[in-house]
């Protein structure tokens, strides 16, 4: 059974590295679920990621809705977590667009973080799976 979404981050990849990730688990659509689409590492700010995607053939969205407005929070995780959890429990909408962006495709949901655990993007599969139960999310 095909996962409901992929999860990926970027932190201590190379951009040559981290495209190849993608190719193997032949993702098709990459939704950037960062408020901000902004790094200082070379290649993952949203206009050069974009680019590289494309060249990869893979599709890029940027979904500024699903970004995490705690992230400045980061130094107790499970505060940062669960104030993105209480905006989600707020604005239900967010997770019905990123749903909408998956929906039939092989699809990763992009951040920062390493560890998918330690990342928003975590709330946000945990919601996904509730409403799909039976479904998986695979962390790229």
């Amino acid at each position: 059974m095909v996962p409901l979404a992929f999860t990926v981050g970027y932190s201590g990849k190379r951009l040559d590295g981290f495209l190849e990730v993608l190719r193997e688990a032949k993702i098709e659509i990459v939704v950037d679920v960062r408020e901000l689409p902004l790094s200082r590492a070379k290649g993952f700010s949203k206009t050069p990621l974009r680019a590289a995607l494309a060249t990869a053939g893979i599709e890029y969205l940027h979904l500024r809705a699903a970004g995490n407005p705690y992230r400045d929070q980061k130094s107790d995780i499970r505060t940062c977590l669960a104030l993105y959890a209480n905006h989600l429990d707020q604005h239900p909408g967010v997770l019905d667009e990123v749903d909408r962006a998956i929906a039939g495709r092989r699809a990763a949901l992009l951040c920062v973080e390493s560890a998918a655990c330690d990342c928003h993007r975590s709330v946000l599969t945990d919601r996904l799976l509730r409403k799909h139960p039976g479904r998986s999310v695979e962390h790229l």
